[in-house]
């Protein structure tokens, strides 16, 4: 009895620990030893799970008696709610002499507050509440939208109604939203990437063109703020809007809130109802030709290449979605050849790109060595031909098809994700079904669908070439890129505020 009470020598008392920490070291190096053997695989062996199947959350939709659409989406995962309103107008209804009239209207509607919500008191309120309301105009669409918790969403949503409604368009907001883009004006010119964007849609569409014409101070000079509220009168209407709710929200007492706060509006005599007739028409405004914008300082060039291109309900919308990924993807054909392997570029793309209720463009390009831009367009050139002629493999077919499919359900991660896209569709006139009917499209799609969109959709004869860069350095030189070695100039210069 009196050994076993003996105390155990040093070694032995820490043996079983010790016996333990090799047990865990062996599992360790075991479970690591597979991922240290397994070697890189290559993007064509990778594989892609089935996409998950995409359903649409329950919605409610419904019409005041005064004309204003809505959509109410449900979603009490966290005591949030968001609000967007679509108002059917755009910059491209704004007169041509006046450029950066509708943008004023967008973002003056905000800033200037309204008569019972001053900009100071505006901001102060929603500030306190940790809450947001932002408007803005851009091409085709006029928005305002709110976010708020949802214990304050009554309070929330009548100040996002009185904007709509009811916008002060103070003028000293004005002055200073319009000194702010006179500033915008005096830096376009800064970012070359920025130059070539803008005047390659200058080329496409015509320099006149709504899709295209740039704000200059003599047009900021022209807008007064009479110019501002007869704008927002015209089309700020319940017959032109679209409203869209999201969140944690009771739907009876949201649809009463709605009726209390939008149900007695009325569209001022001078409103009007926006259809297609009163879209502006569309057509290349050049066919063909090399353009060069000369920056001596550059030491690289920004080339844009490309024509007039088409619209999201377009039969080909889906092949040109695959055929976009194929030239594009993860080991798509331009990086792999033109930059990696010919090592002719910095960026390089090429993209078909669709618009709902205009012609896109499609547009390629990317950013090379000035020395290297003859040379970059002639293979961006041979790639697109490529495709136009010969058939894709199965293999990049699968490949694009995956990828397409598989980012398909990011476009449905949230309910206001959801709802974007349905008050979108409405808004355009799509059926509400549209995603899906795209989503089985490109399901089906073949190499020779994708032959045959290419041919119809890439017009080589049409296709305008911009370098914006230093044309001292290109060599060789653009000219040897044209027959009879035209290359027409642009001035970039910024007219000046006092002509």
């Amino acid at each position: 009895m009196q050994d076993s009470l003996k105390p155990t020598p040093r070694s032995s008392r820490w043996l079983p620990y010790g016996l333990i920490i090799v047990a865990i070291v062996a599992l360790i190096v075991g479970f690591r030893q597979p991922a240290l053997a397994e070697t890189a695989r290559h993007y064509t062996e990778l594989e892609f799970a089935p996409p998950p199947e995409v359903t649409l959350p329950e919605y409610t939709r419904f019409e005041t008696a005064n004309g204003i659409v809505v959509y109410l989406v449900e979603d009490h995962e966290l005591p949030l709610v968001s609000g967007s309103a679509m108002i059917r107008t755009g910059n491209r209804l704004e007169p041509a002499d006046k450029t950066g009239l509708a943008g004023l209207v967008g973002e003056v509607l905000r800033s200037g507050g309204t008569e019972t919500y001053p900009a100071d008191r505006l901001n102060t309120l929603l500030e306190q509440r940790a809450a947001s309301v932002e408007s803005g105009i851009d091409a085709t669409v006029a928005t305002v939208n709110f976010d708020a918790l949802s214990e304050d969403v009554d309070q929330v949503f009548r100040v996002f109604t009185d904007l709509l409604r009811h916008p002060a368009f103070p003028q000293d907001k004005l002055e200073l939203s319009k000194t702010q883009q006179q500033g915008a004006i005096a830096r376009r010119n800064d970012n070359p990437e920025d130059v070539a964007s803008r005047e390659f849609q200058k080329l496409v569409y015509g320099k006149d063109s709504p899709y295209a014409r740039t704000v200059e101070y003599a047009t900021l000079n022209n807008i007064s703020r009479t110019d501002v509220v007869e704008f927002y009168q015209r089309y700020f209407a319940p017959q032109n809007l679209l409203l869209g709710i999201v969140g944690d929200f009771d739907p009876v007492a949201m649809r009463s809130l709605i009726e209390e706060t939008l149900g007695d509006w009325q569209a001022s005599a001078t409103a009007k109802v926006v259809t297609t007739d009163d879209l502006p028409t569309v057509s290349q405004a050049n066919n063909g030709g090399v353009f060069l914008v000369d920056l001596p300082q550059l030491t690289q060039s920004y080339v844009q290449i490309g024509h007039l291109g088409g619209q999201f309900n377009q039969p080909d919308y889906a092949a040109m979605s695959v055929l976009n990924e194929v030239m594009n993807g993860f080991g798509g054909r331009l990086v792999n050849e033109v930059r990696s392997r010919q090592g002719l570029a910095y960026v390089i793309y090429a993209f078909w790109s669709p618009r709902f209720d205009y012609p896109g463009i499609f547009v390629g390009g990317g950013q090379t060595r000035s020395d290297a831009t003859v040379p970059f367009i002639r293979s961006t050139l041979a790639e697109l031909e490529e495709v136009r002629t010969t058939p894709i493999s199965d293999e990049e077919l699968r490949r694009a098809q995956d990828s397409v499919l598989n980012s398909f359900i990011f476009s449905f991660r949230t309910p206001g994700q959801i709802l974007s896209r349905l008050m979108r569709y409405e808004y355009y006139d799509y059926p509400s079904d549209f995603i899906f009917q795209y989503q089985q499209a490109v399901a089906e799609t073949t190499p020779e669908d994708v032959l045959r969109a290419a041919q119809t959709q890439l017009k080589p004869e049409d296709i305008v070439t911009l370098v914006v860069g230093n044309a001292a350095a290109i060599d060789p030189p653009l000219s040897t890129l044209v027959e009879d070695g035209t290359v027409t100039a642009i001035d970039v210069s910024i007219p000046s505020e006092n002509p």
